[in-house]
């Protein structure tokens, strides 16, 4: 009896682990929006003073943490340089300075202090995709975070941001964000 009831565990937790693989967030690809009529150029579309609104949810689909932000980035050629600075509803600041490199083909290559080694991914088309593993700050646990961040462009210019944060595979967080040019001082 309890052979029979953790076989059906397991698999109904492998079909279910297949189905997000396939179907899921983590089954996106780059080149699925490739022949979008959007183009996403990260070398124009984050460029100069950008500002940022989004929600940080928890592990139970529940809102954690609501923040604004406000970025800067520039370019020299294929190489990006990008400030963030985050202001939480819990009063907390943080502030983020990534370094990019983009190939010709598309190839990213992001570095940033708080990373575990460097982040890559792929502009294509209409979306952005970014892999990295990163550090959460020693007053958040200090905990190192498997990522799977999207930037998608929408036809006004805005962008909207979903990142996915895991730890032994297990969703712990997820984050969606808007990010468009800031409005004249």
């Amino acid at each position: 009896m309890m052979l029979t009831f953790l076989l059906g565990a397991a698999v109904v937790a492998v079909f279910i682990f297949i189905l997000g693989r396939l179907f899921g967030f983590k089954a996106q690809r780059a080149d699925d929006y490739a022949h979008s009529p959007v183009q996403f150029d990260l070398r124009r579309h984050l460029n100069g003073p950008i500002d940022c609104e989004g929600i940080i949810y928890g592990p139970t689909g529940r809102v954690s943490s609501r923040f604004v932000g406000r970025f800067y980035a520039s370019w020299q050629g294929n190489s990006g340089r990008m400030t963030e600075r985050f202001e939480y509803d819990s009063g907390t600041v943080q502030e983020r300075e990534w370094h990019l490199t983009l190939s010709e083909d598309g190839e990213i290559q992001a570095d940033a202090a708080d990373l575990v080694g460097s982040g890559s991914g792929r502009q294509s088309g209409s979306a952005v995709h970014l892999n990295y593993k990163i550090r959460l700050p020693d007053a958040a646990g200090g905990h190192v975070l498997t990522t799977t961040d999207w930037m998608y462009l929408g036809p006004n210019g805005a962008i909207v941001n979903r990142s996915q944060f895991r730890k032994f595979g297990l969703k712990v967080g997820e984050l969606v964000a808007t990010m468009r040019p800031a409005a004249p001082a």
